[in-house]
């Protein structure tokens, strides 16, 4: 049944998809098509993609590939960690169905599990969009910054760094941070240096007593619904989609800038090895990058233009500091967030 649902919601979403901006929907070749593999790819008949993205932005998206080649979708949606234990359950089986993970969370899996692999658009990538070990490519960037309600922060009181925050007590008990931003805790570290951002997360803690919830997405919803002033961190992707929509919020982009990508990883038993290769190519062609940046995700390429279109330039006017993990580095950083923020 659930694989039937997605099936059909493909099929729904094609009208939506049809009043979307025309990425791909011309005569021209897509810049992403591999002459070769499309037969092979069709051949296959289908592809299993294992995904942390939402159903709403995905499924249209997925439609252009399954337009193209004929391929059939079979989308599994899921947060990243159920997705990792799926994957690791069904190793341990020996019956490994996935054939693409597209998560910040694919560099978090065991080498063995994912296969080495090159696309011809890797090139156009930024730097650090693209593994050495070509396990996997840059889908799109996730920037950390803190979020406002622009109707109950001022823009004259807004923080100009995250020292400044100390002299903020009046924000005690009403900032709010998400359980999981291991990413931005990391960010401070490498930027400040262990003993000062030691020492700087701790005196945030305790002038302002944050709030700890678990999602970034409710917290941008909290924030622009006024539950909340500001937000120690999020994603500036969501702040950009919630204030796209009309919400009175905003992001301040304050150094450092933590960032990370969302990746496109391949299984080494992938049952659609064909199919799998092309996708990976079309997630990082432009097409889907512009598709995915009309939506407030930031594109892993230049040439594709942000929304909003200065997102990408007020966040490079701070240090950016890239944090990769593998699992154990994540479960390190997380140890560490959940000392500071949760066990007090």
């Amino acid at each position: 049944m659930r694989r039937l649902y997605r099936s059909l919601a493909i099929g729904v979403l094609s009208s939506c998809f049809a009043a979307l901006p025309a990425l791909a929907q011309d005569n021209a070749k897509p810049t992403w098509v591999i002459d070769d593999l499309v037969p092979l790819a069709r051949a296959e008949g289908s592809l299993t993609v294992y995904s942390a993205t939402n159903e709403q932005e995905a499924l249209p998206l997925w439609k252009m590939f399954q337009d193209v080649t004929g391929v059939k979708i079979n989308y599994i949606r899921g947060a990243e960690g159920a997705l990792l234990s799926r994957i690791t359950t069904e190793t341990r089986a020996g019956q490994p169905s996935w054939d693409i993970l597209q998560s910040s969370a694919v560099g978090h899996l065991p080498l063995h599990l994912l296969r080495t692999y090159d696309i011809p658009l890797a090139s156009t990538l930024y730097p650090e969009a693209r593994d050495p070990q070509k396990r996997w490519y840059g889908v799109y960037a996730a920037y950390n910054a803190p979020q406002y309600n622009t109707k109950l922060v001022a823009k004259s009181d807004l923080p100009t760094s995250y020292d400044d925050f100390l002299t903020k007590p009046q924000w005690a008990g009403r900032v709010v941070i998400d359980g999981g931003d291991r990413e931005w805790l990391m960010g401070l570290l490498a930027f400040y240096g262990d003993e000062r951002g030691r020492k700087l997360v701790q005196d945030l803690i305790r002038t302002l007593n944050p709030v700890v919830l678990d999602g970034h997405l409710a917290i941008a919803r909290a924030v622009s619904a006024g539950e909340y002033p500001i937000a120690l961190s999020n994603y500036t992707m969501l702040t950009s989609n919630m204030q796209v929509s009309g919400a009175p919020t905003d992001f301040v982009p304050l150094e450092p800038v933590s960032m990370f990508v969302s990746q496109v990883g391949i299984s080494a038993q992938a049952p659609h090895p064909n199919a799998a290769l092309l996708a990976a190519n079309f997630l990082v062609s432009r097409e889907a990058q512009q598709f995915t940046a009309s939506t407030g995700r930031l594109p892993t390429r230049d040439d594709v233009e942000p929304a909003p279109r200065d997102a990408l330039t007020r966040l490079r006017s701070r240090k950016i500091i890239p944090i990769q993990m593998t699992g154990e580095t994540a479960r390190a950083a997380q140890k560490l967030f959940d000392e500071f923020f949760k066990k007090r």
